[in-house]
C-alpha cells in the first residue's frame, strides 16, 4: 500500500503555529485583564477604606485638617478610579481582539484539515481502486492460464 502524503502538509502545519501563537496572545491579554481589574478592585477597597475614615472624623471632635485631607484623598482616588476604568476597558478590547483573532485562525486550521481529510479519503477510494484493478488483473491471467493449460490437455488428448 503507498504512503499517504498531503501536500499542504507544511501549510497546515503553519496554520497549527499560527493557532498556538494565537491561543498564548489571548492568555496573555487575559492576564492582562485581570490584573487591571484587580487593581481597580484595589482602589474601591481603597476608596471605601478612606469613606470610612472619613465618617469616623465626623463623629466625635471635628477635626478640619483632617477632614479636608480624607475629601482630597477621596477624590483623587476617584480620579484614580476612572483612569483604572479606561485601562479596564482598553484591556477589554484587546481581549476581545485576540479572542477574534484566535476564532479566525482556528477557524482556518480546521479548513485545512478538513481539506487534508478529504485528500486521505480520496487517497483510500484510489487505494481501494488500484487494488481492485490488480485482482481484476490476477484473476484474469489466473483464468488465462487455466484455459491455456485446459486447451493443451485437450489437444494432446
Amino acid at each position: 500500500m503507498a504512503r499517504f502524503r498531503y501536500s499542504m502538509q507544511s501549510i497546515l502545519n503553519i496554520k497549527m503555529k499560527m493557532e498556538t501563537q494565537a491561543k498564548q496572545e489571548f492568555s496573555t491579554a487575559r492576564a492582562a485583564l485581570d490584573e487591571e481589574e484587580e487593581r481597580l478592585q484595589a482602589l474601591y477597597d481603597r476608596k471605601s477604606g478612606y469613606e470610612e475614615a472619613g465618617t469616623k472624623l465626623l463623629c466625635g471632635t471635628l477635626k478640619l485638617r483632617e477632614i479636608n485631607e480624607n475629601k482630597m484623598a477621596i477624590r483623587c482616588m476617584e480620579d484614580y478610579i476612572d483612569k483604572q476604568r479606561i485601562s479596564v476597558n482598553m484591556a477589554e478590547e484587546k481581549l476581545e481582539r485576540a479572542r477574534e483573532r484566535l476564532a479566525e485562525v482556528r477557524m482556518e486550521r480546521k479548513t485545512h484539515e478538513k481539506l487534508k481529510e478529504k485528500a486521505f479519503d480520496a487517497f483510500l477510494m484510489e487505494e481501494k481502486r488500484q487494488e481492485s484493478k490488480e485482482i481484476d488483473e490476477l484473476t484474469s491471467y489466473t483464468y488465462g492460464q487455466r484455459r491455456s493449460e485446459e486447451s493443451a490437455r485437450s489437444v494432446s488428448v
